[in-house]
């Protein structure tokens, strides 16, 4: 990690340096030649911090699953997305990355030369390529249809149509199986180095992360392609997923601007407006959680005549006059500005597992209860905390086969705490743990997606008519391709 954060540090500063010292023969007014180690570098950066935002303009999936509430200017928490046009924030981020990395393999994918340089070429390929599935991936599990075939077309094609979500869902995975073949077969081969500044060029590591990938893609098919799921998690655990104490994170260096978004959103923009959810300390307090120190601070509520420090979550959509000082807050460590942004980790691949093996699917020979408690207590582990002996036989932690939706739902949001993009998604692929409705709302108000850029009509008229007539309106309420069931305050206990 400290490899990683000096070369950061040192981009910054060389970037600096250049901006004031220019040589007798450089054109000032000229757009400087980017050479692609640099673009990787910003575009792992920026593509990975957008995913990690909790900026309220750009990223809102912290406050869609409910881990994070709003003080004041509670709009997004009340699913008013329009006024901050909050899709097109992400929408249009994220195609700016995905742009960088196609001009990435534009500039590398026509080198050739010795055996050895072709499959160095091939493995910094297959980095970019593992990359633009994720941005892709995330962006399917927000909209459903979205740009693909002909989405970095530039000026030349102003106006892409929208491919079908689960066809795109197939050819990120048949993206990652090339991916992970190639790194397999070229471990001994060169790769990025330093500019790759999430494995610094770990081949090993990147298939790992792609395998992942090709788990919990697959296992979003789950309820409704049950034989591709099981070839696509059978393929994922061939190729090897990561393994306890593993993760793919982005280690923040600490120096603004490069630094961790909470510590960004409140030291930085020197912002009050989000505390930890109501939902979720409620949740776990009932739970008697080991977590919650890692996850929040505690409030003196003596002013309220308890006389005792206590975990105080913030009520989710509340329109009211609310004091910061009076809730929780997220913990100290995730207020440093180095703490790293998780995208994937272990605990994630064992509830994956748990959900397979409890639908009958074949795995890799543990019961849906083995990897569901494995799930928990790497967990644990991940966060630094020792799991309390009694926890896995609480009455609504102890596994239950009747209960297995239940327990995996509610135990992988936990376990997702401050990654919302996947929060988000694990609520509506198991309709657990329930959430509360805003203030004046039902719980028929929760989105189930997010509504398509309000940009679209305009810049994209047609295509956008036709991708939101595709998958049956462009309503927060209409399902994805792989969501089966409408989201209720009485979701199924099993599956």
């Amino acid at each position: 990690m400290k490899m990683k954060k000096i070369y950061l540090l040192g981009l910054v500063l060389a970037l600096f340096v250049s901006g004031c010292e220019l040589s007798d023969n450089i054109d000032p007014k000229a757009a400087p030649k980017v050479t692609p180690d640099v673009l990787l570098t910003q575009a792992l950066r920026d593509g990975l911090a957008l995913v990690d935002d909790m900026n309220q303009n750009r990223n809102v999936s912290r406050f869609l699953c409910q881990y994070s509430s709003q003080m004041q200017y509670t709009d997004p928490s009340r699913y008013q997305f329009s006024d901050r046009q909050i899709p097109d924030g992400y929408w249009n981020n994220s195609y700016l990355v995905l742009q960088d990395l196609n001009t990435i393999r534009t500039l590398i994918q026509d080198i050739s030369g010795s055996e050895e340089l072709n499959k160095t070429i091939a493995n910094k390929l297959a980095v970019v390529d593992i990359m633009e599935v994720l941005m892709y991936q995330n962006l399917v599990d927000f909209f459903g249809d979205i740009p693909y075939s002909e989405a970095l077309g530039g000026f030349d094609n102003k106006t892409p149509a929208y491919d079908d979500a689960e066809t795109i869902y197939s050819d990120l995975q048949t993206r990652l199986g090339a991916a992970i073949a190639t790194l397999t077969a070229n471990a001994g081969s060169g790769n990025w180095g330093s500019e790759d500044i999430v494995y610094g060029g770990d081949h090993g590591m990147w298939a790992k992360f792609a395998a992942t990938l090709k788990l919990r893609m697959g296992m979003r098919l789950a309820d409704v392609d049950p034989a591709t799921a099981q070839a696509e998690v059978t393929a994922a655990i061939a190729a090897g997923c990561l393994e306890p104490g593993e993760s793919m994170q982005l280690a923040w260096p600490g120096v603004t601007p490069h630094v961790n978004t909470i510590y960004n959103v409140f030291v930085v923009a020197n912002r009050n407006d989000y505390a930890p959810s109501l939902t979720i300390i409620d949740l776990m307090e009932q739970l008697d959680d080991a977590r919650m120190p890692a996850y929040f601070t505690q409030v003196d509520t003596s002013a309220l005549g308890e006389g005792k420090m206590a975990y105080v979550g913030l009520p989710y959509g509340e329109v009211a006059n609310n004091s910061y000082p009076s809730f929780s807050h997220y913990s100290a460590a995730m207020f440093a500005p180095d703490f790293p942004a998780t995208f994937a980790c272990n605990a994630e691949v064992e509830f994956l597992l748990a959900e397979a093996a409890a639908r009958g699917m074949t795995v890799d020979g543990g019961t849906a209860q083995e990897h569901y408690e494995a799930g928990i207590a790497e967990s644990h582990a991940f966060w630094g905390v020792t799991m309390q002996g009694s926890y896995l036989s609480h009455v609504d932690v102890a596994w239950d086969d009747a209960r297995a939706k239940e327990l995996i739902g509610t135990q992988k949001w936990i376990a997702l705490y401050n990654r919302g993009n996947e929060g988000y998604a694990s609520w509506r692929c198991f309709d657990w743990p329930i959430l509360d409705p805003p203030d004046d709302m039902t719980y028929a108000d929760i989105p189930m997606r997010m509504p398509f850029p309000y940009n679209e009509p305009d810049l994209n008229g047609d295509n956008y008519t036709a991708a939101a007539s595709a998958i049956g309106g462009d309503d927060v309420r209409t399902l994805l391709f792989w969501d089966e069931t409408i989201s209720t305050e009485t979701p199924a206990a099993g599956f």
